[in-house]
């Protein structure tokens, strides 16, 4: 809060640390503690939040990008690369944030991404994220609203190599802590009864959107993996396999559609 607060990077803070402090500086770093002390997310308080190599405007609109999401932008990282893809076409689902559709455009530099999500709210973080990026990545991501594929034009059907989405995956009944439950949105987090209504909507609707071959990859709960697994083989994906997160949990569904 200090770093947000000063605009000062640890090793800044520690030797400045007798510096006077204006007194509108103050008031914003007791406010910011007051905030924390009632429950609110750290990240919800700076307003900012680093994922990969972007920083992140967050607030209660979104979700808070954690490691987990990481890792799956690596496994669609690795998965875009295998496909060979002159100038691929990539399309995130329930964007939020922004932060896998900017993440793509920006690490994969050749990439077309389009970030969809039915939360207006949701998609004007997006847009300040994108317009953060300026021309490096802006002119090659396309926001749209609309739930899951109902967002994207219909010429982009049977053209998209790629889909990659981070959905709702928590089931009405699991009990949330009380710092996510409270003041995340939870419409970006519960699916409904079971948890996996979201990820099967995804599946099945996918192959109809994808090249031959394609792919998609979508981040799931750990315990979801072996049903998710086979919703996807049903829905025409194979082979199918789930990778681990940094802590070693399934975390990340990849499901291929052979050329």
């Amino acid at each position: 809060m200090l770093e947000r607060a000063s605009g000062l990077d640890r090793a800044g803070l520690v030797s400045r640390l007798t510096d006077p402090v204006a007194t509108r500086t103050a008031d914003f770093v007791l406010g910011m503690v007051e905030r924390r002390r009632r429950g609110e997310p750290l990240q919800y308080v700076l307003g900012l939040w680093g994922f990969r190599r972007l920083e992140l405007v967050v607030d209660r609109r979104v979700l808070i990008p954690r490691p987990e999401t990481e890792t799956v932008v690596d496994v669609a990282l690795a998965e875009l690369d295998g496909l060979g893809a002159g100038r691929p076409l990539v399309v995130d689902l329930g964007t939020g944030s922004g932060a896998i559709a900017i993440s793509l455009a920006l690490e994969v530099p050749r990439a077309r991404v389009w970030g969809t999500d039915r939360s207006e709210a949701a998609l004007a973080v997006a847009r300040a994220n994108l317009a953060g990026m300026g021309g490096r990545v802006a002119p090659r991501v396309r926001l749209a609203a609309g739930d899951w594929f109902d967002a994207l034009p219909e010429e982009l059907r049977g053209q998209v190599d790629m889909i990659v989405a981070n959905p709702p995956y928590v089931g009405e009944e699991e009990v949330l802590p009380a710092e996510v439950a409270e003041w995340e949105p939870a419409g970006a987090l519960v699916a409904g009864p079971t948890g996996l209504e979201a990820v099967a909507d995804i599946l099945a609707g996918a192959p109809a959107w994808l090249r031959r071959p394609g792919v998609v990859v979508v981040e799931l709960a750990p315990h979801q993996a072996e049903v998710a697994t086979g919703l996807a083989v049903d829905a025409g994906f194979g082979p199918v396999d789930v990778r681990p997160d940094l802590a070693g949990r399934p975390r990340a569904l990849v499901g291929r559609l052979r050329a």
